[in-house]
């Protein structure tokens, strides 16, 4: 299975070749490394290790395994799942979703405007996202994640499915997203079960 690798300023993020185009990212601060949602990829994993120092692994989402577990192990760090209180790091945890079916946190990093976000908001196909690059996840559509998600100004723009989004469009594509998330319902609903296939 291929994958693709984005490489900037704050980490790397790496995009599976697949319809789900799971996507993980590895951030990097002061020489720390922090790993959120990875899939364990060879190629990927060694940048990451060239990055700095592993100091944990994030899981962002309840159903969001993946690799995070075996990577913890491996690296010998923790990982932390839905992740509440951040001292010591430079992010901020935002509760997105918090109900007994679905439990999301995402990252704020206040000091590169990056915003990470597991699965509210995506890019990838099954996202149906707007010109801007990003679209609700299609259970959402209907209560898009506003007063979560609303106010940030990213110029990083990291979700879990599909690739990163840097630059002035990363606000853009967020507040497009949440913006028209009932009007495209129907586009969204069309879509779905072909994104699904591909």
């Amino acid at each position: 299975m291929g994958m693709k690798i984005d490489e900037s300023e704050i980490g790397i993020s790496w995009v599976m070749d697949e319809p789900m185009a799971r996507a993980s990212h590895a951030l990097l601060s002061d020489g720390k490394v922090w790993i959120i949602d990875p899939v364990d990829e060879e190629e990927a994993m060694t940048k990451v290790a060239d990055l700095g120092k592993p100091v944990a692994v994030f899981q962002l989402l309840d159903r969001h395994n993946r690799d995070c577990q075996q990577i913890a192990d491996r690296l010998e760090v923790p990982l932390v799942k839905l992740p509440e209180e951040l001292k010591g790091t430079p992010f901020e945890a935002i509760s997105v979703v918090d109900n007994p079916l679905w439990k999301e946190r995402a990252l704020w990093w206040q000091d590169t405007q990056t915003l990470v976000i597991a699965e509210a908001i995506g890019t990838n196909d099954m996202a149906c996202p707007t010109d801007a690059g990003a679209g609700v996840h299609i259970m959402m559509r209907m209560t898009p994640p506003r007063k979560s998600l609303g106010t940030y100004v990213p110029e990083h723009l990291l979700p879990g499915h599909g690739g990163a989004i840097h630059g002035p469009r990363a606000t853009k594509a967020l507040q497009e997203a949440i913006d028209r998330s009932r009007r495209d319902m129907p586009k969204a609903m069309v879509k779905f079960p072909g994104a699904m296939r591909n």
